[in-house]
């Protein structure tokens, strides 16, 4: 323990944020409209994570009336709803057309198929691989008393794309 405290808080912070990535850091905000910032407790030895308003932060909870929401459950509900938006027909063709404009020869069954892998490999990916996916899609989530509103970043879409296609064999990139 005392070995832990010599090392400055700045550092042990650091360590802290590395084990246990906050996926919507930066990018999660309250009713209020205020950001929400990524927060853990410790309890007999397990770890509780969750985002917790900033006005709830600065004295001011009784003006948001989500104080805090655990991490765990907004994040997987904003990955469930990626996965849900990545395979809708507006999101694929947005996507395809986009494309085209950095990615020459692109199909919209290749932006079909590059989107559909994204289910396989998000559950493959390190914690802070998918924090930096998430940077990548996600402009911003806004919670409000009846649920989230999650607004994605096209150009996000396009480099994740680009990312994606280029796992393809060089053959198929070359047809």
């Amino acid at each position: 323990m005392h070995s832990i405290l010599q090392e400055s808080p700045r550092k042990r912070a650091g360590h802290s944020r590395a084990q246990t990535p906050a996926l919507l850091k930066g990018l999660i905000f309250g009713p209020t409209g205020r950001a929400m910032t990524p927060a853990h407790t410790r309890k007999g030895g397990k770890l509780y994570r969750y985002y917790m308003a900033a006005d709830a932060l600065r004295g001011e909870g009784e003006a948001c009336p989500v104080r805090r929401i655990a991490a765990g459950e907004i994040e997987r509900a904003v990955v469930d709803q990626l996965r849900v938006l990545l395979r809708s027909p507006e999101i694929i063709v947005a996507t395809s057309r986009s494309a085209r404009g950095s990615t020459a020869g692109v199909t919209e069954a290749e932006v079909r198929e590059a989107l559909a892998q994204f289910d396989f490999l998000w559950d493959e990916l390190f914690p802070a691989e998918q924090a930096r996916i998430l940077q990548l899609l996600v402009e911003r989530v806004d919670l409000g008393l009846d649920g989230a509103d999650i607004r994605l970043r096209m150009e996000g879409l396009t480099s994740l794309l680009n990312d994606l296609g280029s796992t393809r064999p060089a053959a198929k990139r070359a047809a």
